[in-house]
C-alpha cells in the first residue's frame, strides 16, 4: 500500500475498555468516596467473618445446641468478648454464625426476587401490550401492600421456619425489580441495536434476554445492594416474631427476641446482636449509595 493510501486510510477508532479494567476503574471510583469504601470495606469484612466463623469462633459447638449451666449470663469478659447467654453458650460464636444465616438468607432472597423480577419486568417492557398491562397491574397489585407485612403474612402461611422466610421475602420483594426493568426495556427497545437485531431476524426471546437485559443491569444492581440491607433487617423482623428462625439457630432476630427476656439484667445479650444488624444495614446502605454513583453517568464525574 502507498504512502498515500496509508494516510488516507482511517484511523482506528477508541477501543472499549477490556473487563480487568473496567474493573479496576470502578473499584478506583469506589475508592474516591470514602463512605462507599467504607460501606465496602464492612461488607467484605462481614463476609469473611461469616466465611471463616468455624475458624474465628472461640466455641464452635455453642453455635447451635451446647448447654453449659455454669457458666450462664456471664458478661463480656475475656473467655467471651459477648458474654454468654442463657444456656452458657458463646454470644460471640452466636453471633459470628448468625452472620452466616443472615448474609446467605439474604443472598438468596435477593437472588430469587431477581429471578422474578427481571424477567417480568423484561416481558412487560419489550412486549407491551396485553402482556405490559397484566403483569404490570399484578405488581401494583403485590405493591399496594407495605412489604414487611405481606412477608409476614406469607411467612405465617408457609409455616415457621427460616426458608420460608426467605421464600416470603423474595415474593413480597419482586415487585421493585419488575418496575425498574421494565422502564429501562421501554427506553432501550427502539435503540438502533435493537432494530438491528431484529432486522436480522434474531429472535424475540434472544433479543430481550441477550441484548436488553443485560444493558439494563446497572440500576437493578444497585437496588439490590440497596435492599440487601432492608431484606436481611426484614428476616430479623421475622425471626422476632417468631416466624422466621427457630431455635436453636443463632439468627440474629432470634437472638434478639430470646434476649429481650434479659435486657434489664443482662444488656449484652441483645446489644451485640443489634449492633450487627445496625452495622449489616448500614454497610449495604453505604456500598449501594456508592454504587449509583458510580454506576449512573450523571453522577460518575462527581465521585
Amino acid at each position: 500500500m502507498s504512502s498515500t493510501a496509508k494516510a488516507a486510510s482511517p484511523a482506528p477508532g477508541p477501543r472499549a475498555l477490556p473487563a480487568a479494567a473496567r474493573r479496576a476503574e470502578g473499584l478506583r471510583l469506589l475508592l474516591r468516596n470514602p463512605l462507599a469504601a467504607v460501606g465496602g470495606v464492612t461488607v467484605l469484612l462481614l463476609a469473611l467473618l461469616a466465611l471463616f466463623a468455624p475458624v474465628l469462633a472461640p466455641a464452635p459447638g455453642d453455635a447451635f445446641s451446647a448447654v453449659h449451666p455454669a457458666q450462664q449470663l456471664l458478661p463480656p469478659g475475656p473467655g467471651h468478648p459477648f458474654g454468654t447467654d442463657e444456656l452458657g453458650r458463646d454470644l460471640f460464636t452466636r453471633v459470628l454464625y448468625g452472620a452466616r444465616i443472615s448474609l446467605a438468607a439474604g443472598a438468596v432472597a435477593i437472588a430469587a426476587a431477581l429471578a422474578i423480577g427481571v424477567p417480568l419486568g423484561a416481558v412487560a417492557g419489550y412486549a407491551g401490550g396485553f402482556w405490559d398491562e397484566l403483569i404490570m397491574r399484578f405488581t401494583d397489585v403485590v405493591l399496594s401492600f407495605p412489604s414487611l407485612l405481606l412477608a409476614t403474612a406469607i411467612a405465617a402461611m408457609l409455616g415457621h421456619s427460616l426458608t420460608n422466610a426467605v421464600a416470603a421475602i423474595a415474593l413480597s420483594w419482586w415487585p421493585w425489580y419488575t418496575r425498574i426493568v421494565r422502564a429501562q426495556v421501554v427506553s432501550l427497545r427502539e435503540r438502533p441495536f435493537v432494530e438491528a437485531a431484529r432486522a436480522l431476524g434474531v429472535p424475540g426471546w434472544r433479543i430481550v434476554f441477550e441484548h436488553l437485559v443485560p444493558n439494563a443491569l446497572a440500576p437493578v444492581i444497585v437496588q439490590a445492594s440497596l435492599d440487601f440491607g432492608s431484606v436481611i433487617l426484614t428476616l430479623a423482623a421475622l425471626s422476632f416474631l417468631g416466624i422466621g428462625a427457630q431455635p436453636p439457630q443463632p439468627e440474629w432476630g432470634l437472638l434478639i427476641n430470646t434476649g429481650r427476656n434479659f435486657f434489664l439484667t443482662n444488656w449484652w445479650y441483645v446489644t451485640f446482636p443489634g449492633l450487627a444488624i445496625f452495622l449489616t444495614v448500614a454497610a449495604f446502605n453505604l456500598l449501594g449509595d456508592g454504587l449509583r454513583e458510580i454506576l449512573d453517568p450523571r453522577t460518575r464525574g462527581r465521585v
